[in-house]
């Protein structure tokens, strides 16, 4: 998604700053994603920036913000913003149209969300409920063996979680954000594929470990587990390249 400053002026004349914002981010990620902003580089000022992009300082800002967050940049007190990582072009390639901040968010959102959701599974879960979840870490482990993407088999896991929670709630903010979870993971999971073998072995062993507090009915634990899972697969989606 090349855009130049002026189209993306010119797109987001009636955007809200928000979204204005997350096309700023994905331009500057496809920028430090190409080398233009090599690691270590100061990027230019948000003054520049915004001169650079027609937007606005404070819109410029957030986009910067959100890149801080997602660990690909740095600030440094009275020096400015620097490149932190080079994420894999592969990124790019998986994610086309401008989602990259999207799916960033959607990370962002389901760390709290799908952590307490391990916890209240971790207290509730009745025999049916663990059934499906292990029927779910199987599943993995067959796609694993194969050499599969196991995409569904990862959306089944966390799907079966939520519903161990016996609170319906969970179950139905899951099934709505079920096509942003999904292109998320298929993402992660393709980018996985592109690693050695300890990589998916790693994001295994991850949801070993929310099984084992579930089944431990350890609700810290199983948090603890379900968060560090998330927070990884957020991080992974940004692993830097060899410079």
């Amino acid at each position: 998604m090349n855009r130049s400053p002026s189209a993306i002026a010119a797109s987001g004349s009636g955007w809200s700053e928000a979204k204005r914002s997350a096309l700023i981010y994905q331009r500057i990620f496809e920028l430090i994603v190409s080398g233009d902003f090599p690691v270590n580089a100061r990027l230019p000022s948000e003054t520049d920036l915004a001169t650079r992009f027609g937007a606005s300082r404070p819109v410029v800002r957030e986009a910067l913000a959100r890149l801080r967050d997602d660990g690909v940049i740095v600030s440094r007190q009275g020096s400015g913003s620097y490149v932190k990582r080079r994420p894999d072009v592969a990124v790019l390639k998986l994610s086309p149209g401008g989602s990259i901040d999207d799916i960033q968010r959607c990370f962002e959102f389901r760390h709290g969300l799908e952590g307490s959701a391990a916890a209240l599974a971790a207290e509730r879960w009745e025999d049916a409920d663990l059934k499906e979840i292990r029927a779910a870490f199987a599943a993995l482990e067959q796609a694993i063996k194969n050499v599969e993407l196991g995409a569904e088999a990862d959306e089944r896991f966390h799907t079966a979680v939520a519903r161990a929670t016996h609170n319906p709630y969970y179950v139905s903010m899951q099934t709505s954000m079920q096509p942003h979870i999904r292109y998320g993971m298929n993402v992660n999971r393709n980018l996985s594929m592109l690693r050695p073998a300890e990589r998916v072995r790693l994001v295994q062993d991850e949801h070993r470990a929310i099984l084992k507090a579930i089944e431990a009915r350890d609700p810290e634990a199983a948090s603890d587990a379900m968060q560090h899972h998330i927070a990884n697969a957020r991080r992974r989606m940004f692993e830097g390249v060899t410079e």
